[in-house]
């Protein structure tokens, strides 16, 4: 069935160095003494760590589970002991090191218990989705976005794209796989189609691949025959060749017309795409119940003498497939995992196989000679010209090389797909993708920086707020408080004008209060007055004390201030003495004798006072006082004229008594 094809901006033709590694089927090697399995494998977070040292695992066990949505599982790919969980060197261009869990095989290969399923046409899309998720299945030809998270989408799917192009020189890993097993990749498709209910199938191969193409259409022939209910046909669909016409948004626009647009995914057009790899694993977890513990790699190279596709466990060094492909391992120059234009280099041949590990490339320097060196941008534009996601990199390279961050985004940097295209044509020897990964770092990095900032912002904010409630709240609770101590006040307030209105009102009780009230004694004032002095003598002793030590240390260390010290010292000394004076005059004494009554008058006042005539001149004082207040409550009440002449007679009284025990102090009439 032929179907209409479109064509996307940009594009070259490379070299394809595809014949040295097709001539041979897909083979295995013998099981490697140790595997080595990094934790980040694949786009999002590593998974948690569910094993220790010294535990023994088996085969398709579970050894780190997904940590959140963007992640996927990990499995033993053979049974063995745990030996190490550490850093190790991982495959990444920066050639840093990442957290492994490495497993020493024991050569059974004793399976875990595994589940297949018989029929899933009898399950839902949710068990099978779950199934999916549980095998750790990752995209197997680009950047390894989980599937699961993929084929979980909300959108509705009208269209499911099956990507076999694999246009980059030298990998024929999914070649090899379309050749000798286009039947489970068909069967992985049908499944695929039983979650999402696509109106239709494609499968985009690029015309350099007639085998493979001739295999997978006797295998959609076959599967649509035996499968009449299928959902949908699956219609294979011969594409031109030209790189890079296997990324994802290329092989979109190529098979529909479709354009990806800027920021948005397949799933918004209701497209899902999928790698041959990761179709050929999802048939396997759902119908073999196997999660990804292997992975087919092309093994290729100018060095390499026995060149194929290796179904390799995964965690297998580079090291271990050098040996068993008879590759001379001294003679690398360059040993690349991936392919040429995508790939990078390694520093290490311990580097183990992931599940995004499609090729390994060992070349002589006659192969992949070293780069010249790099020189200054002509502005010819071959690269905007051969652009697929029709940028501009000329622009990019500038922004990112300066640092110019923010001019880069706007220029879309993001949406580079680093195909290598415009490094392949620039005639100045510019590595443009280079600088395109470091400017991307730099956004993610400034991402990370400005989400930061922004929590950091959110929490200082929701700290303010709270700390405004709090004060808030604290100050309705004292408005509160205010306003009871208010309402008790004015509560007792008119219970005392009530009280005085009815003493008032009866002249007869209210005359015996004032009496009761003005007889009634109070020594309060005596004893402050004798607090105090006792407190002055002390005081005036300790600096007193003090002084002396002080003019002691000063003279026997000769200081100057001698004179001063002394001078202030008779000074202390004689204001201690008054002291004690005072509170020696105010104590009771035996020998003093307490005039009588009738001697104690203002003209005769005894110069010497003891403590009994202190107390009753502050006797005196509080009678006088509070003769003067009921006679200034009766008058505001309106008193009888008999009421009010018996409080005068008491303050006079009062003050009578109080001219006999403090002749010195004068009398008020302010309540005559």
């Amino acid at each position: 069935m032929s179907r209409n094809t479109w064509k996307f901006h940009g594009g070259i033709h490379p070299p394809q160095n595809k014949q040295q590694s097709v001539s041979a089927s897909i083979r295995q090697l013998p099981l490697p003494d140790k595997l080595i399995l990094p934790l980040q494998q694949h786009i999002g977070a590593p998974g948690k760590v569910l094993v220790s040292v010294g535990d023994r695992v088996l085969k398709g066990q579970l050894l780190a589970q997904a940590k959140g949505f963007v992640s996927a599982n990990l499995h033993a790919p053979s049974s063995g002991t745990v030996i190490d969980i550490s850093d190790q060197p991982v495959q990444h261009p920066s050639g840093l090191p990442g957290k492994c869990i490495v497993i020493e095989t024991d050569g059974k290969e004793q399976w875990c218990e595994i589940h297949p399923i018989d029929d899933y046409r009898q399950m839902d899309a949710t068990q099978l989705l779950a199934t999916i998720n549980n095998a750790g299945i990752v995209g197997m030809g680009g950047a390894g976005f989980p599937s699961h998270v993929k084929i979980g989408t909300q959108q509705t799917i009208s269209t499911l794209i099956l990507n076999a192009v694999e246009c980059e020189p030298y990998i024929t890993s999914d070649d090899l796989l379309m050749r000798e097993r286009a039947a489970e990749i068909i069967e992985g498709l049908q499944i695929l189609a039983f979650i999402l209910n696509p109106k239709e199938i494609l499968v985009g191969i690029e015309d350099n691949k007639p085998e493979a193409i001739a295999a997978m259409r006797r295998a959609a022939q076959e599967s649509t025959e035996a499968n009449p209910g299928a959902p949908c046909a699956v219609t294979i669909v011969s594409v031109p060749t030209i790189y890079p016409s296997g990324g994802e948004k290329q092989i979109i626009q190529i098979l529909t017309g479709k354009e990806v647009p800027s920021g948005g995914l397949p799933s918004d057009l209701g497209i899902v795409c999928h790698n041959t790899g990761t179709v050929h694993a999802i048939r396997n977890a759902v119908i073999e119940g196997k999660p990804l513990i292997s992975r087919i790699t092309t093994m290729t190279g100018n060095l390499v003498t026995d060149p194929g596709n290796i179904e390799v466990l995964l965690g297998t060094p580079v090291s271990h497939l050098l040996q068993h492909t008879r590759t001379s391992a001294n003679q690398i120059h360059r040993l690349i995992m991936g392919g040429p234009m995508m790939g990078f280099s390694m520093r290490s041949t311990e580097i183990p196989i992931v599940k995004t590990s499609n090729c390994i490339i060992a070349a002589d320097d006659q192969e992949f000679p070293d780069a010249p060196p790099e020189q200054p941008c002509i502005r010819c534009g071959a690269c905007a010209e051969v652009c697929p996601a029709k940028l501009l990199p000329q622009q990019l390279f500038f922004y990112s090389k300066s640092k110019e961050i923010d001019k880069a985004k706007h220029y879309n940097l993001m949406d580079c797909i680093e195909c290598g295209a415009c490094s392949f044509v620039c005639p100045s020897q510019i590595p443009l993708v280079q600088y395109f990964r470091f400017g991307k770092g730099e956004v993610r990095k400034s991402k990370i920086e400005t989400d930061k900032s922004d929590r950091a912002r959110m929490r200082f904010e929701a700290h303010q707020e709270r700390l405004e409630k709090e004060a808030a709240a604290k100050e309705e609770k004292r408005q509160q408080r205010a306003a009871a101590n208010a309402l008790k006040k004015e509560k007792q307030a008119k219970a005392k004008l009530e009280k005085e209105a009815a003493e008032a009102a009866n002249p007869s009780t209210a005359a015996s209060t004032a009496q009761e009230s003005s007889n009634e004694p109070s020594n309060n004032d005596a004893d402050e007055a004798l607090e105090t002095l006792k407190s002055n003598a002390t005081k005036a002793s300790k600096r007193y004390q003090q002084a002396k030590k002080a003019l002691q240390m000063a003279e026997k260390n000769g200081a100057d201030n001698i004179d001063k010290l002394r001078e202030k010292i008779l000074q202390l000394e004689t204001k201690a003495s008054d002291a004690k004076k005072a509170l020696k005059e105010a104590l009771p004494s035996p020998a003093k004798k307490i005039p009588a009554k009738s001697d104690a008058t203002p003209n005769n006042t005894p110069k010497e006072t003891d403590t009994s005539a202190v107390i009753a001149a502050a006797t005196a004082r509080v009678k006088v006082k509070k003769a003067q207040n009921a006679l200034m409550a009766a008058e505001a009440s309106d008193a009888s004229q008999e009421v009010l002449e018996h409080l005068s007679t008491n303050l006079n009284t009062a003050r009578t008594e109080l001219e006999q025990h403090a002749p010195s102090e004068p009398t008020t009439g302010e309540a005559q």
